[in-house]
C-alpha cells in the first residue's frame, strides 16, 4: 500500500498534465478555424464602414480610425436596394410558402397514402431535383413571354391595386417558376421526414372516420412544425439568393421590378472602379432578410434538425 500511493499520484498527475495540453491544443486550434472563418466577416464588416481613401491605405481586417470611419456608405447601399428589397420580398415569401406547402402535401400522398403509380410519381420528383436550371431557360423564357403572357393579363389589375405597381406583375411568373421549381426538393425532404412517423397515427384517424385531407390537416401538419422550419429556411435562403431564373425573367437590373440579386452587383461600381464600402455595405444589407429567417425560426430549425438525426 505503501509503494502504491506515490506511483497512483505520478500517474493521476501525467494525466491531469496531458488532459491539460490535449485541451489547450484543443481550444487552440478551435480559435484557430473561428478566426480562418470570420475573418471575410470581419473584412466586410470593417470595409462598409471605411471612406475610399481609408479602404485604399489601411488593412481590410482593421477597424476604421476616427477619419476614416463614414456612415455614408450604408446610407447609399439603402437607397440603392430600397426597392429590390420589396421586391424581393413580394417574390420570395409567397413562393416559399408554396413551395413548401405543395411539397408538404405532396409527400403526404406520396409516403403516407397508398395508391397506384405512387412510384413512378416519386420517381418524377426525383428527376425534377437533377433538371439543372440553364436546360430549362430558353423554353422558360418562350413560355412567359410567348405562350402564356401572363405577366402582360395580370398589369393592368395589379396597377389599381393599393401597395403594388403594375411592373410588380413582371415577377408574378418568376414566383411562379420558383414554386414549381422548389417543389421537388420540398417534397423529397418532407418525405424522409414522414417516413420516420409511426403509421399508427394515420391508422387510428382512418378508424376514426377521419379523411385523407382531413388526417392530413388535423394530424400530419400540426406535428410537421419543426419541418417546416427547417425546409422553410432552406428554401427561402434559395429562392431570395438565386440570379439565374431573375436574370431571364426580369428584362433587366434598371427596371423597377429587378430583384437584390440583379441590383447587387452594380452597387458601388463606376468606371473609375469599384468603391468596396459601398460594395461591403450592399451586401451586408442584402442578406439581412435571409438573417432575419434564421432567427425567427431558429427554434424550429433545431427542433427539426434533431427529429431528422433522430429518425
Amino acid at each position: 500500500m505503501s509503494q502504491s500511493t506515490p506511483d497512483s499520484t505520478f500517474d493521476v498527475a501525467s494525466l491531469v498534465e496531458d488532459v491539460s495540453l490535449k485541451r489547450i491544443g484543443q481550444y487552440v486550434l478551435v480559435i484557430v478555424f473561428i478566426g480562418f472563418f470570420l475573418s471575410p466577416l470581419q473584412t466586410g464588416l470593417m470595409t462598409a464602414f471605411k471612406t475610399n481613401e481609408a479602404v485604399a491605405r489601411s488593412i481590410p481586417l482593421a477597424p476604421p480610425s476616427a477619419t476614416g470611419f463614414t456612415l455614408g456608405n450604408l446610407e447609399f447601399a439603402l437607397e440603392q436596394l430600397s426597392g429590390a428589397f420589396f421586391n424581393s420580398l413580394f417574390m420570395a415569401i409567397p413562393a416559399t410558402i408554396g413551395s413548401v406547402l405543395f411539397g408538404s402535401m405532396a409527400a403526404y400522398g406520396l409516403t403516407m397514402v397508398r395508391w397506384r403509380g405512387q412510384m413512378a410519381v416519386l420517381i418524377l420528383f426525383l428527376v425534377g431535383i437533377f433538371l439543372p436550371y440553364q436546360a430549362v431557360l430558353v423554353p422558360l423564357a418562350r413560355f412567359w413571354n410567348n405562350i402564356f403572357p401572363l405577366a402582360s393579363m395580370l398589369a393592368p389589375t395589379f396597377g389599381s391595386l393599393p401597395v403594388v405597381q403594375s411592373y410588380h406583375a413582371n415577377l408574378v411568373p418568376l414566383m411562379i417558376t420558383h414554386i414549381a421549381y422548389g417543389i421537388p426538393i420540398c417534397t423529397i425532404l418532407f418525405r424522409s421526414y414522414y417516413q420516420s412517423l409511426p403509421s399508427s397515427l394515420v391508422e387510428a384517424a382512418k378508424i376514426d372516420g377521419a379523411s385523407i385531407s382531413k388526417i392530413y390537416r388535423r394530424v400530419i401538419l400540426p406535428i410537421s412544425k419543426p419541418m417546416f422550419g427547417v425546409v422553410f429556411i432552406y428554401q427561402f435562403t434559395q429562392i431570395y439568393n438565386e440570379f439565374l431564373f431573375a436574370f431571364t425573367l426580369i428584362t433587366g437590373s434598371d427596371t423597377p421590378e429587378a430583384v437584390v440579386t440583379l441590383i447587387l452587383p452594380a452597387v458601388g461600381a463606376s468606371t473609375s472602379g469599384v468603391d468596396f464600402g459601398i460594395r461591403m455595405s450592399a451586401s451586408f444589407l442584402a442578406a439581412i432578410p435571409t438573417l432575419l429567417i434564421y432567427v425567427a425560426f431558429a427554434e424550429q430549425f433545431a427542433k427539426g434538425l434533431q427529429t431528422e438525426g433522430g429518425a
